[in-house]
């Protein structure tokens, strides 16, 4: 079994980011810029923030964070949201999920302007990735692909099954996997809560990608003997023996299905820096896009 290892893969990633911006910076362009805000105090949601813009400082580029009270109204981040649109000096915006039960998540989605929308999840760039178009793809799953390209994992033709039917991994990732490209031309699966008899589907897929937020779900008799297998799953479990309170979770039940798989992801250690490292490359697009640089 070949460990898809997240760190390594992500850290070329940025590393390559890192020297292209010099590139430009010595040209006179100015710093790319993400802005994140952060409704509430939920304690994954501080930790991604964190880590959003520790990478992003890291990188060269600029961060802004604005953290807001739970109790902060949809017409205030509405309004927030708006005058970071029209911000020039800001490339990228992201609100950080979930927000609070009395905010209307859909409506601060389709708020964020497209040509910012480094998450991926406005319904003109989910359209766009429905189409076949150049726009931004939500960062996990272009996380996905990027660590199926970096390990040169042949995908034409082969039967890839997803487990989960969200707008944020699961619909992406069947279309990324489907579409006529490189490190897609699969034949697509989709599975999800309610599938009956799921290990039927699983033990025929080439390519498992799991994001269903069930720990160790998959189990080494679902997975077909030499699959690629992505753990996109990530659960904290709470334990009261470790400093920080809990430890993470995948979907796949690791230390099981490593004997099954040819390829498989940790957790933590795979998917989740990938995603990370994709949120960076979607805003240095949007950067360069933004100031018209080309890679001449």
């Amino acid at each position: 079994m070949i460990l898809l290892d997240g760190k390594i893969t992500a850290e070329k990633i940025k590393e390559t980011i890192k020297q292209e911006l010099i590139t430009y910076t010595n040209r006179g362009y100015r710093k790319p810029h993400l802005a994140a805000i952060l409704v509430g105090n939920d304690g994954a949601s501080r930790t991604y923030i964190d880590s959003k813009e520790r990478n992003s400082l890291a990188l060269g580029f600029n961060s802004t964070i604005l953290r807001l009270p739970e109790n902060t109204t949809e017409d205030y981040l509405l309004q927030k949201i708006e005058e970071i649109n029209q911000n020039d000096d800001i490339d990228g915006l992201l609100v950080q999920s979930p927000v609070p039960a009395h905010i209307n998540e859909k409506k601060i989605t389709q708020a964020i302007a497209y040509h910012k929308d480094v998450d991926g999840f406005n319904d003109i760039n989910m359209g766009k990735l429905a189409k076949g178009d150049s726009g931004f793809i939500p960062a996990t799953p272009l996380g996905v692909m990027l660590m199926l390209q970096a390990y040169n994992i042949e995908t034409t033709g082969k039967h890839c099954v997803v487990i989960g039917r969200s707008n944020i991994v699961g619909r992406p990732m069947s279309i990324l996997m489907s579409n006529n490209t490189p490190y897609g031309n699969c034949s697509v699966t989709i599975c999800h809560s309610r599938t009956q008899h799921i290990e039927h589907f699983t033990r025929q897929a080439d390519i498992l990608i799991v994001a269903l937020g069930k720990p160790s779900f998959i189990k080494a008799n679902m997975v077909k003997p030499e699959a690629v297998v992505i753990d996109v799953g990530i659960t904290r479990i709470e334990d009261a023996a470790r400093k920080s309170g809990f430890y993470l979770k995948g979907d796949v039940d690791f230390e099981e299905v490593k004997h099954t798989a040819s390829y498989l992801t940790p957790v933590p250690g795979g998917v989740g820096l990938m995603t990370i490292a994709a949120l960076l490359s979607n805003t240095f697009t949007a950067y360069k896009n933004h100031l018209g640089i080309t890679n001449e």
